[in-house]
């Protein structure tokens, strides 16, 4: 598969304000991997893309068609399917400080001329931030404190929002899982009473911190 010359002025810049690098590779298009150093508001990272072209089979006695896509759609693609692929992105006015312009613009050109795209992009990465903080905390209560169920995007949020006082943000590395001798389910090794079955794990803990079990009130009565 041979591409046709290809347009030197057919270039398009994509911005991220994102601290994370992408690396996006696209494996039916030529070329098809694109790499996104990581970013932030005041120091964006940004990569020129050009166009891409992937083939068609019309005829078995022909050579395939090439089909050439653009760099403006080779730009909304790298964005798109990266951020679709996200937990807590909505595609809308929640996602990744990711955006692309045409033309090939150095970052310091771009931050005067696309201000306004900079300032909506940190503001729909700060509303992605906050949902995926909100997740965290669902999932960290309801797993009973499992650092497992909290995923590296989200401490990437809280941390960029200042949220260092975050339980599950703290290093769990030392935390290990045990299991309920009665239920075998799995709970952390601080774990006084199971969540699942309510058998007491630690009996003297319980009986030190005196704790009593909601139901308990009412059978006193």
């Amino acid at each position: 598969m041979t591409r046709a010359p290809v347009n030197p002025l057919d270039k398009s810049t994509v911005f991220s304000i994102f601290p994370r690098e992408i690396d996006e590779i696209k494996y039916t298009i030529q070329p098809g991997r694109f790499i996104i150093p990581p970013g932030t508001y005041d120091h964006p990272s940004y990569l020129v893309v050009g166009p891409s072209s992937w083939w068609k089979e019309v005829d078995i006695n022909q050579p395939l068609l090439e089909i050439p896509q653009s760099s403006i759609q080779i730009a909304d693609s790298i964005i798109k399917d990266y951020c679709n692929g996200l937990l807590g992105s909505d595609m809308g006015q929640a996602k990744p400080g990711l955006f692309y312009v045409p033309g090939s613009v150095e970052p310091n050109v771009a931050k005067i001329q696309y201000r306004e795209k900079f300032d909506e992009a940190l503001d729909k990465q700060k509303k992605w931030y906050e949902i995926l903080t909100k997740m965290a905390d669902a999932l960290w209560a309801r797993s009973n404190g499992n650092p497992m169920t909290i995923s590296e995007d989200m401490k990437l949020a809280a941390r960029e929002l200042g949220l260092t006082n975050k339980d599950w943000l703290k290093d769990h590395y030392t935390l290990q899982m045990i299991r309920c001798k009665a239920c075998q389910q799995l709970v952390s090794d601080t774990v006084i009473v199971c969540p699942n079955c309510k058998v007491i794990l630690r009996p003297d803990d319980f009986s030190r911190l005196d704790l009593k079990f909601a139901g308990d009130s009412v059978r006193d009565r």
